[in-house]
């Protein structure tokens, strides 16, 4: 994926969209109308690009006119669940931990606003010589832990065998299941009782080798995941780390207040010479939690005291001050705006609808145009025509139902499918979060599909338990929505996690219950195909393959809109994470 058999990529090739790596699970939008917005219904265009050892020397590209020193401020819902890396995986969580945890590789953020993997802990994003089975790492020098103690190999083995420990519940499982089996905690118990994982192997202080049971060539973006960043031996507290973990980027914490604050002070020992990813302007950053985002955004648009130098991970403008935040060009140099990685899409079961006409029917039928108005407008997202997001390597625009067309919908082409099926009025039990906006939403749907010649049966499901409901394989619904993002650039985290037949099963991730042999088959064969471009053009094939089925219905690509402080410089918006990114914020 991004390995040339032998030697290291490092080519540049183009997407549509920004450079992604973001949680693959659920969307944490859950439908219930906290929509992100922005003013854009047009995907951009970037460079995703595979750096050199050159490329991974630090310090990081410098924010022009930035400089260092004061406090920056953080307002936010909720505290972060996790901060152990080992057990991070949503957003949120791995945007702060940009501050304080490093890992073998990572994202550095280019002046032209592109993305590029390079080394992190790493002097480069890693070698392989057989296709992706055995991947090689050698640390920088220099790089330490807050305490002044070296970075060692021995330190990533460790990180690597403490993922495998029963308490380790929240983080990804790729690396783990690669190097033993899909029963990796059978296979290896964790470090705690004295055993090691022969499988990363340390020849030296300096060096970490991978061995795996199959290729994988995307193998050096996994590891640039934060569930994957270092830990050290001689500090680990295991559970109690998550909320104080031990610091090897920039900053330290100072106190963690569960669900009240986090605050973080400079970490003497990190070096910006060895970090090519991350700046370090502010001495100090304060984050408070319980603030909803309208309170976040009536305190941002009045931009009063303190936060002048505040911003937000992750809350968003609220729903109510869309038009106000978008209308006021005084506003307009705080605010960003941005594609996030998530495709939000409207599940069909296909357990229960197994015609592909009728399924064809429901794509033709619905009302995008109508369920985008409702809940923003181009604001909500871009309309999607295909199954993976423009984020995503390999992107290729794929309107086989003619959405950009008819995004109304089109109920007399739905009605021929029907009558064609001898289906006409085929019940659809639709599935949908309990609130006053996704009502609304309903009665959208309802009335298109009505139209269409459907009889429309809706279901509302309590949203703290929808993902649950929506989630059982033997469920009773037909027509659902949900959203995914990728785990990193590439459509194996994109598609194979929501599509693949081994992803059916209560609680995991294929809410289609899509089982397709020709499909599955395409999918293990274009996760090993080294070259980045060739699997890119395999993942752009399986997604008109899914298209073509009429498996599901693609509806948004979601988007972001945020706002921050006035003193504040270099907030940016990232593309990584869908949120705000804090590595080149200064005090002004």
């Amino acid at each position: 994926m991004n390995v040339r058999k032998s030697r290291q990529l490092a080519a540049a090739v183009m997407v549509v969209g920004a450079l992604t790596v973001t949680t693959a699970c659920s969307s944490g939008n859950s439908n219930g109308g906290s929509k992100p917005a922005a003013s854009k219904s047009k995907v951009e265009a970037t460079a995703i690009t595979v750096g050199t050892a050159a490329d991974s020397v630090g310090p990081a590209v410098a924010e022009p006119g930035a400089k260092k020193g004061g406090t920056v401020n953080m307002i936010d819902r909720d505290d972060f669940s996790h901060l152990d890396p080992a057990q991070v995986y949503m957003n949120y969580n791995s945007e702060v931990s940009l501050l304080l945890t490093r890992q073998l590789t990572g994202y550095k953020l280019q002046a032209d606003g592109t993305s590029k993997l390079v080394g992190d802990l790493a002097t480069d994003t890693g070698t392989t010589t057989d296709g992706g089975k055995t991947w090689k790492f050698t640390l920088k020098d220099g790089v330490k832990w807050q305490d002044g103690t070296p970075i060692t190999s021995a330190d990533v083995k460790y990180s690597i065998e403490r993922t495998f420990a029963p308490f380790i519940k929240s983080g990804p499982t790729y690396i783990q299941t690669w190097l033993t089996n899909d029963k990796y905690r059978e296979a290896y118990p964790g470090p705690y009782e004295g055993k090691e994982l022969d499988a990363v192997q340390t020849p030296d202080a300096k060096t970490v080798v991978f061995n795996f049971k199959d290729v994988h060539p995307d193998a050096n973006f996994t590891v640039a995941m934060t569930g994957y960043g270092v830990v050290p031996k001689a500090q680990d507290t295991k559970e109690a780390y998550d909320k104080k973990p031990f610091s090897s980027g920039p900053y330290q914490i100072a106190e963690h207040v569960t669900d009240k604050s986090l605050d973080l002070v400079r970490n003497p020992n990190w070096d910006p010479a060895s970090d090519p990813i991350r700046n370090a302007y502010p001495d100090k950053w304060h984050m408070e939690f319980g603030v909803q985002s309208q309170q976040s955004t009536e305190r941002f648009i009045a931009d009063n005291g303190a936060d002048k130098t505040t911003f937000s991970f992750h809350n968003q403008v609220h729903p109510t001050f869309i038009d106000k935040v978008k209308g006021d060009a005084t506003l307009k140099p705080r605010t960003l705006e941005g594609l996030t990685p998530y495709v939000d899409y409207y599940y069909i079961n296909n357990s229960r609808i197994k015609d592909q006409k009728v399924r064809e029917a429901l794509v033709r039928a619905f009302p995008h145009q109508q369920t985008r108005q409702l809940q923003g407008g181009t604001s909500y997202g871009d309309y999607a025509t295909s199954y993976t997001s423009p984020t995503v390597l390999g992107y290729e625009a794929n309107d086989q139902y003619d959405i950009l067309k008819k995004p109304e919908g089109d109920p007399e082409a739905a009605k021929k499918l029907l009558a064609d099926a001898g289906a006409t009025g085929q019940t659809i039990v639709y599935a949908f979060n309990n609130t006053p906006l996704q009502q609304k939403v309903t009665e959208a749907i309802r009335i298109a599909l009505e139209k269409a010649g459907f009889k429309f049966v809706p279901k509302p499901l309590d949203s703290k338990t929808y993902y649950d409901a929506i989630g059982l394989i033997n469920n009773e619904y037909d027509l659902y929505w949900g959203g995914w993002g990728a785990d990193w650039p590439t459509g194996y985290t994109s598609l194979q996690p929501v599509w693949a037949g081994s992803a059916i099963a209560d609680g995991a991730s294929n809410y289609a219950h899509v089982n397709d042999e020709a499909i599955n088959k395409a999918m293990d064969d274009a996760v090993k195909i080294a070259d980045p471009v060739a699997q890119g053009k395999a993942w752009a094939a399986i997604d008109k393959q899914l298209q073509a089925k009429a498996y599901s219905i693609p509806d948004v690509y979601q988007r972001s809109l945020s706002l921050y402080g006035s003193g504040l410089g270099g907030v940016k918006f990232d593309s990584l994470f869908g949120l705000q990114y804090p590595l080149n914020i200064y005090v002004k």
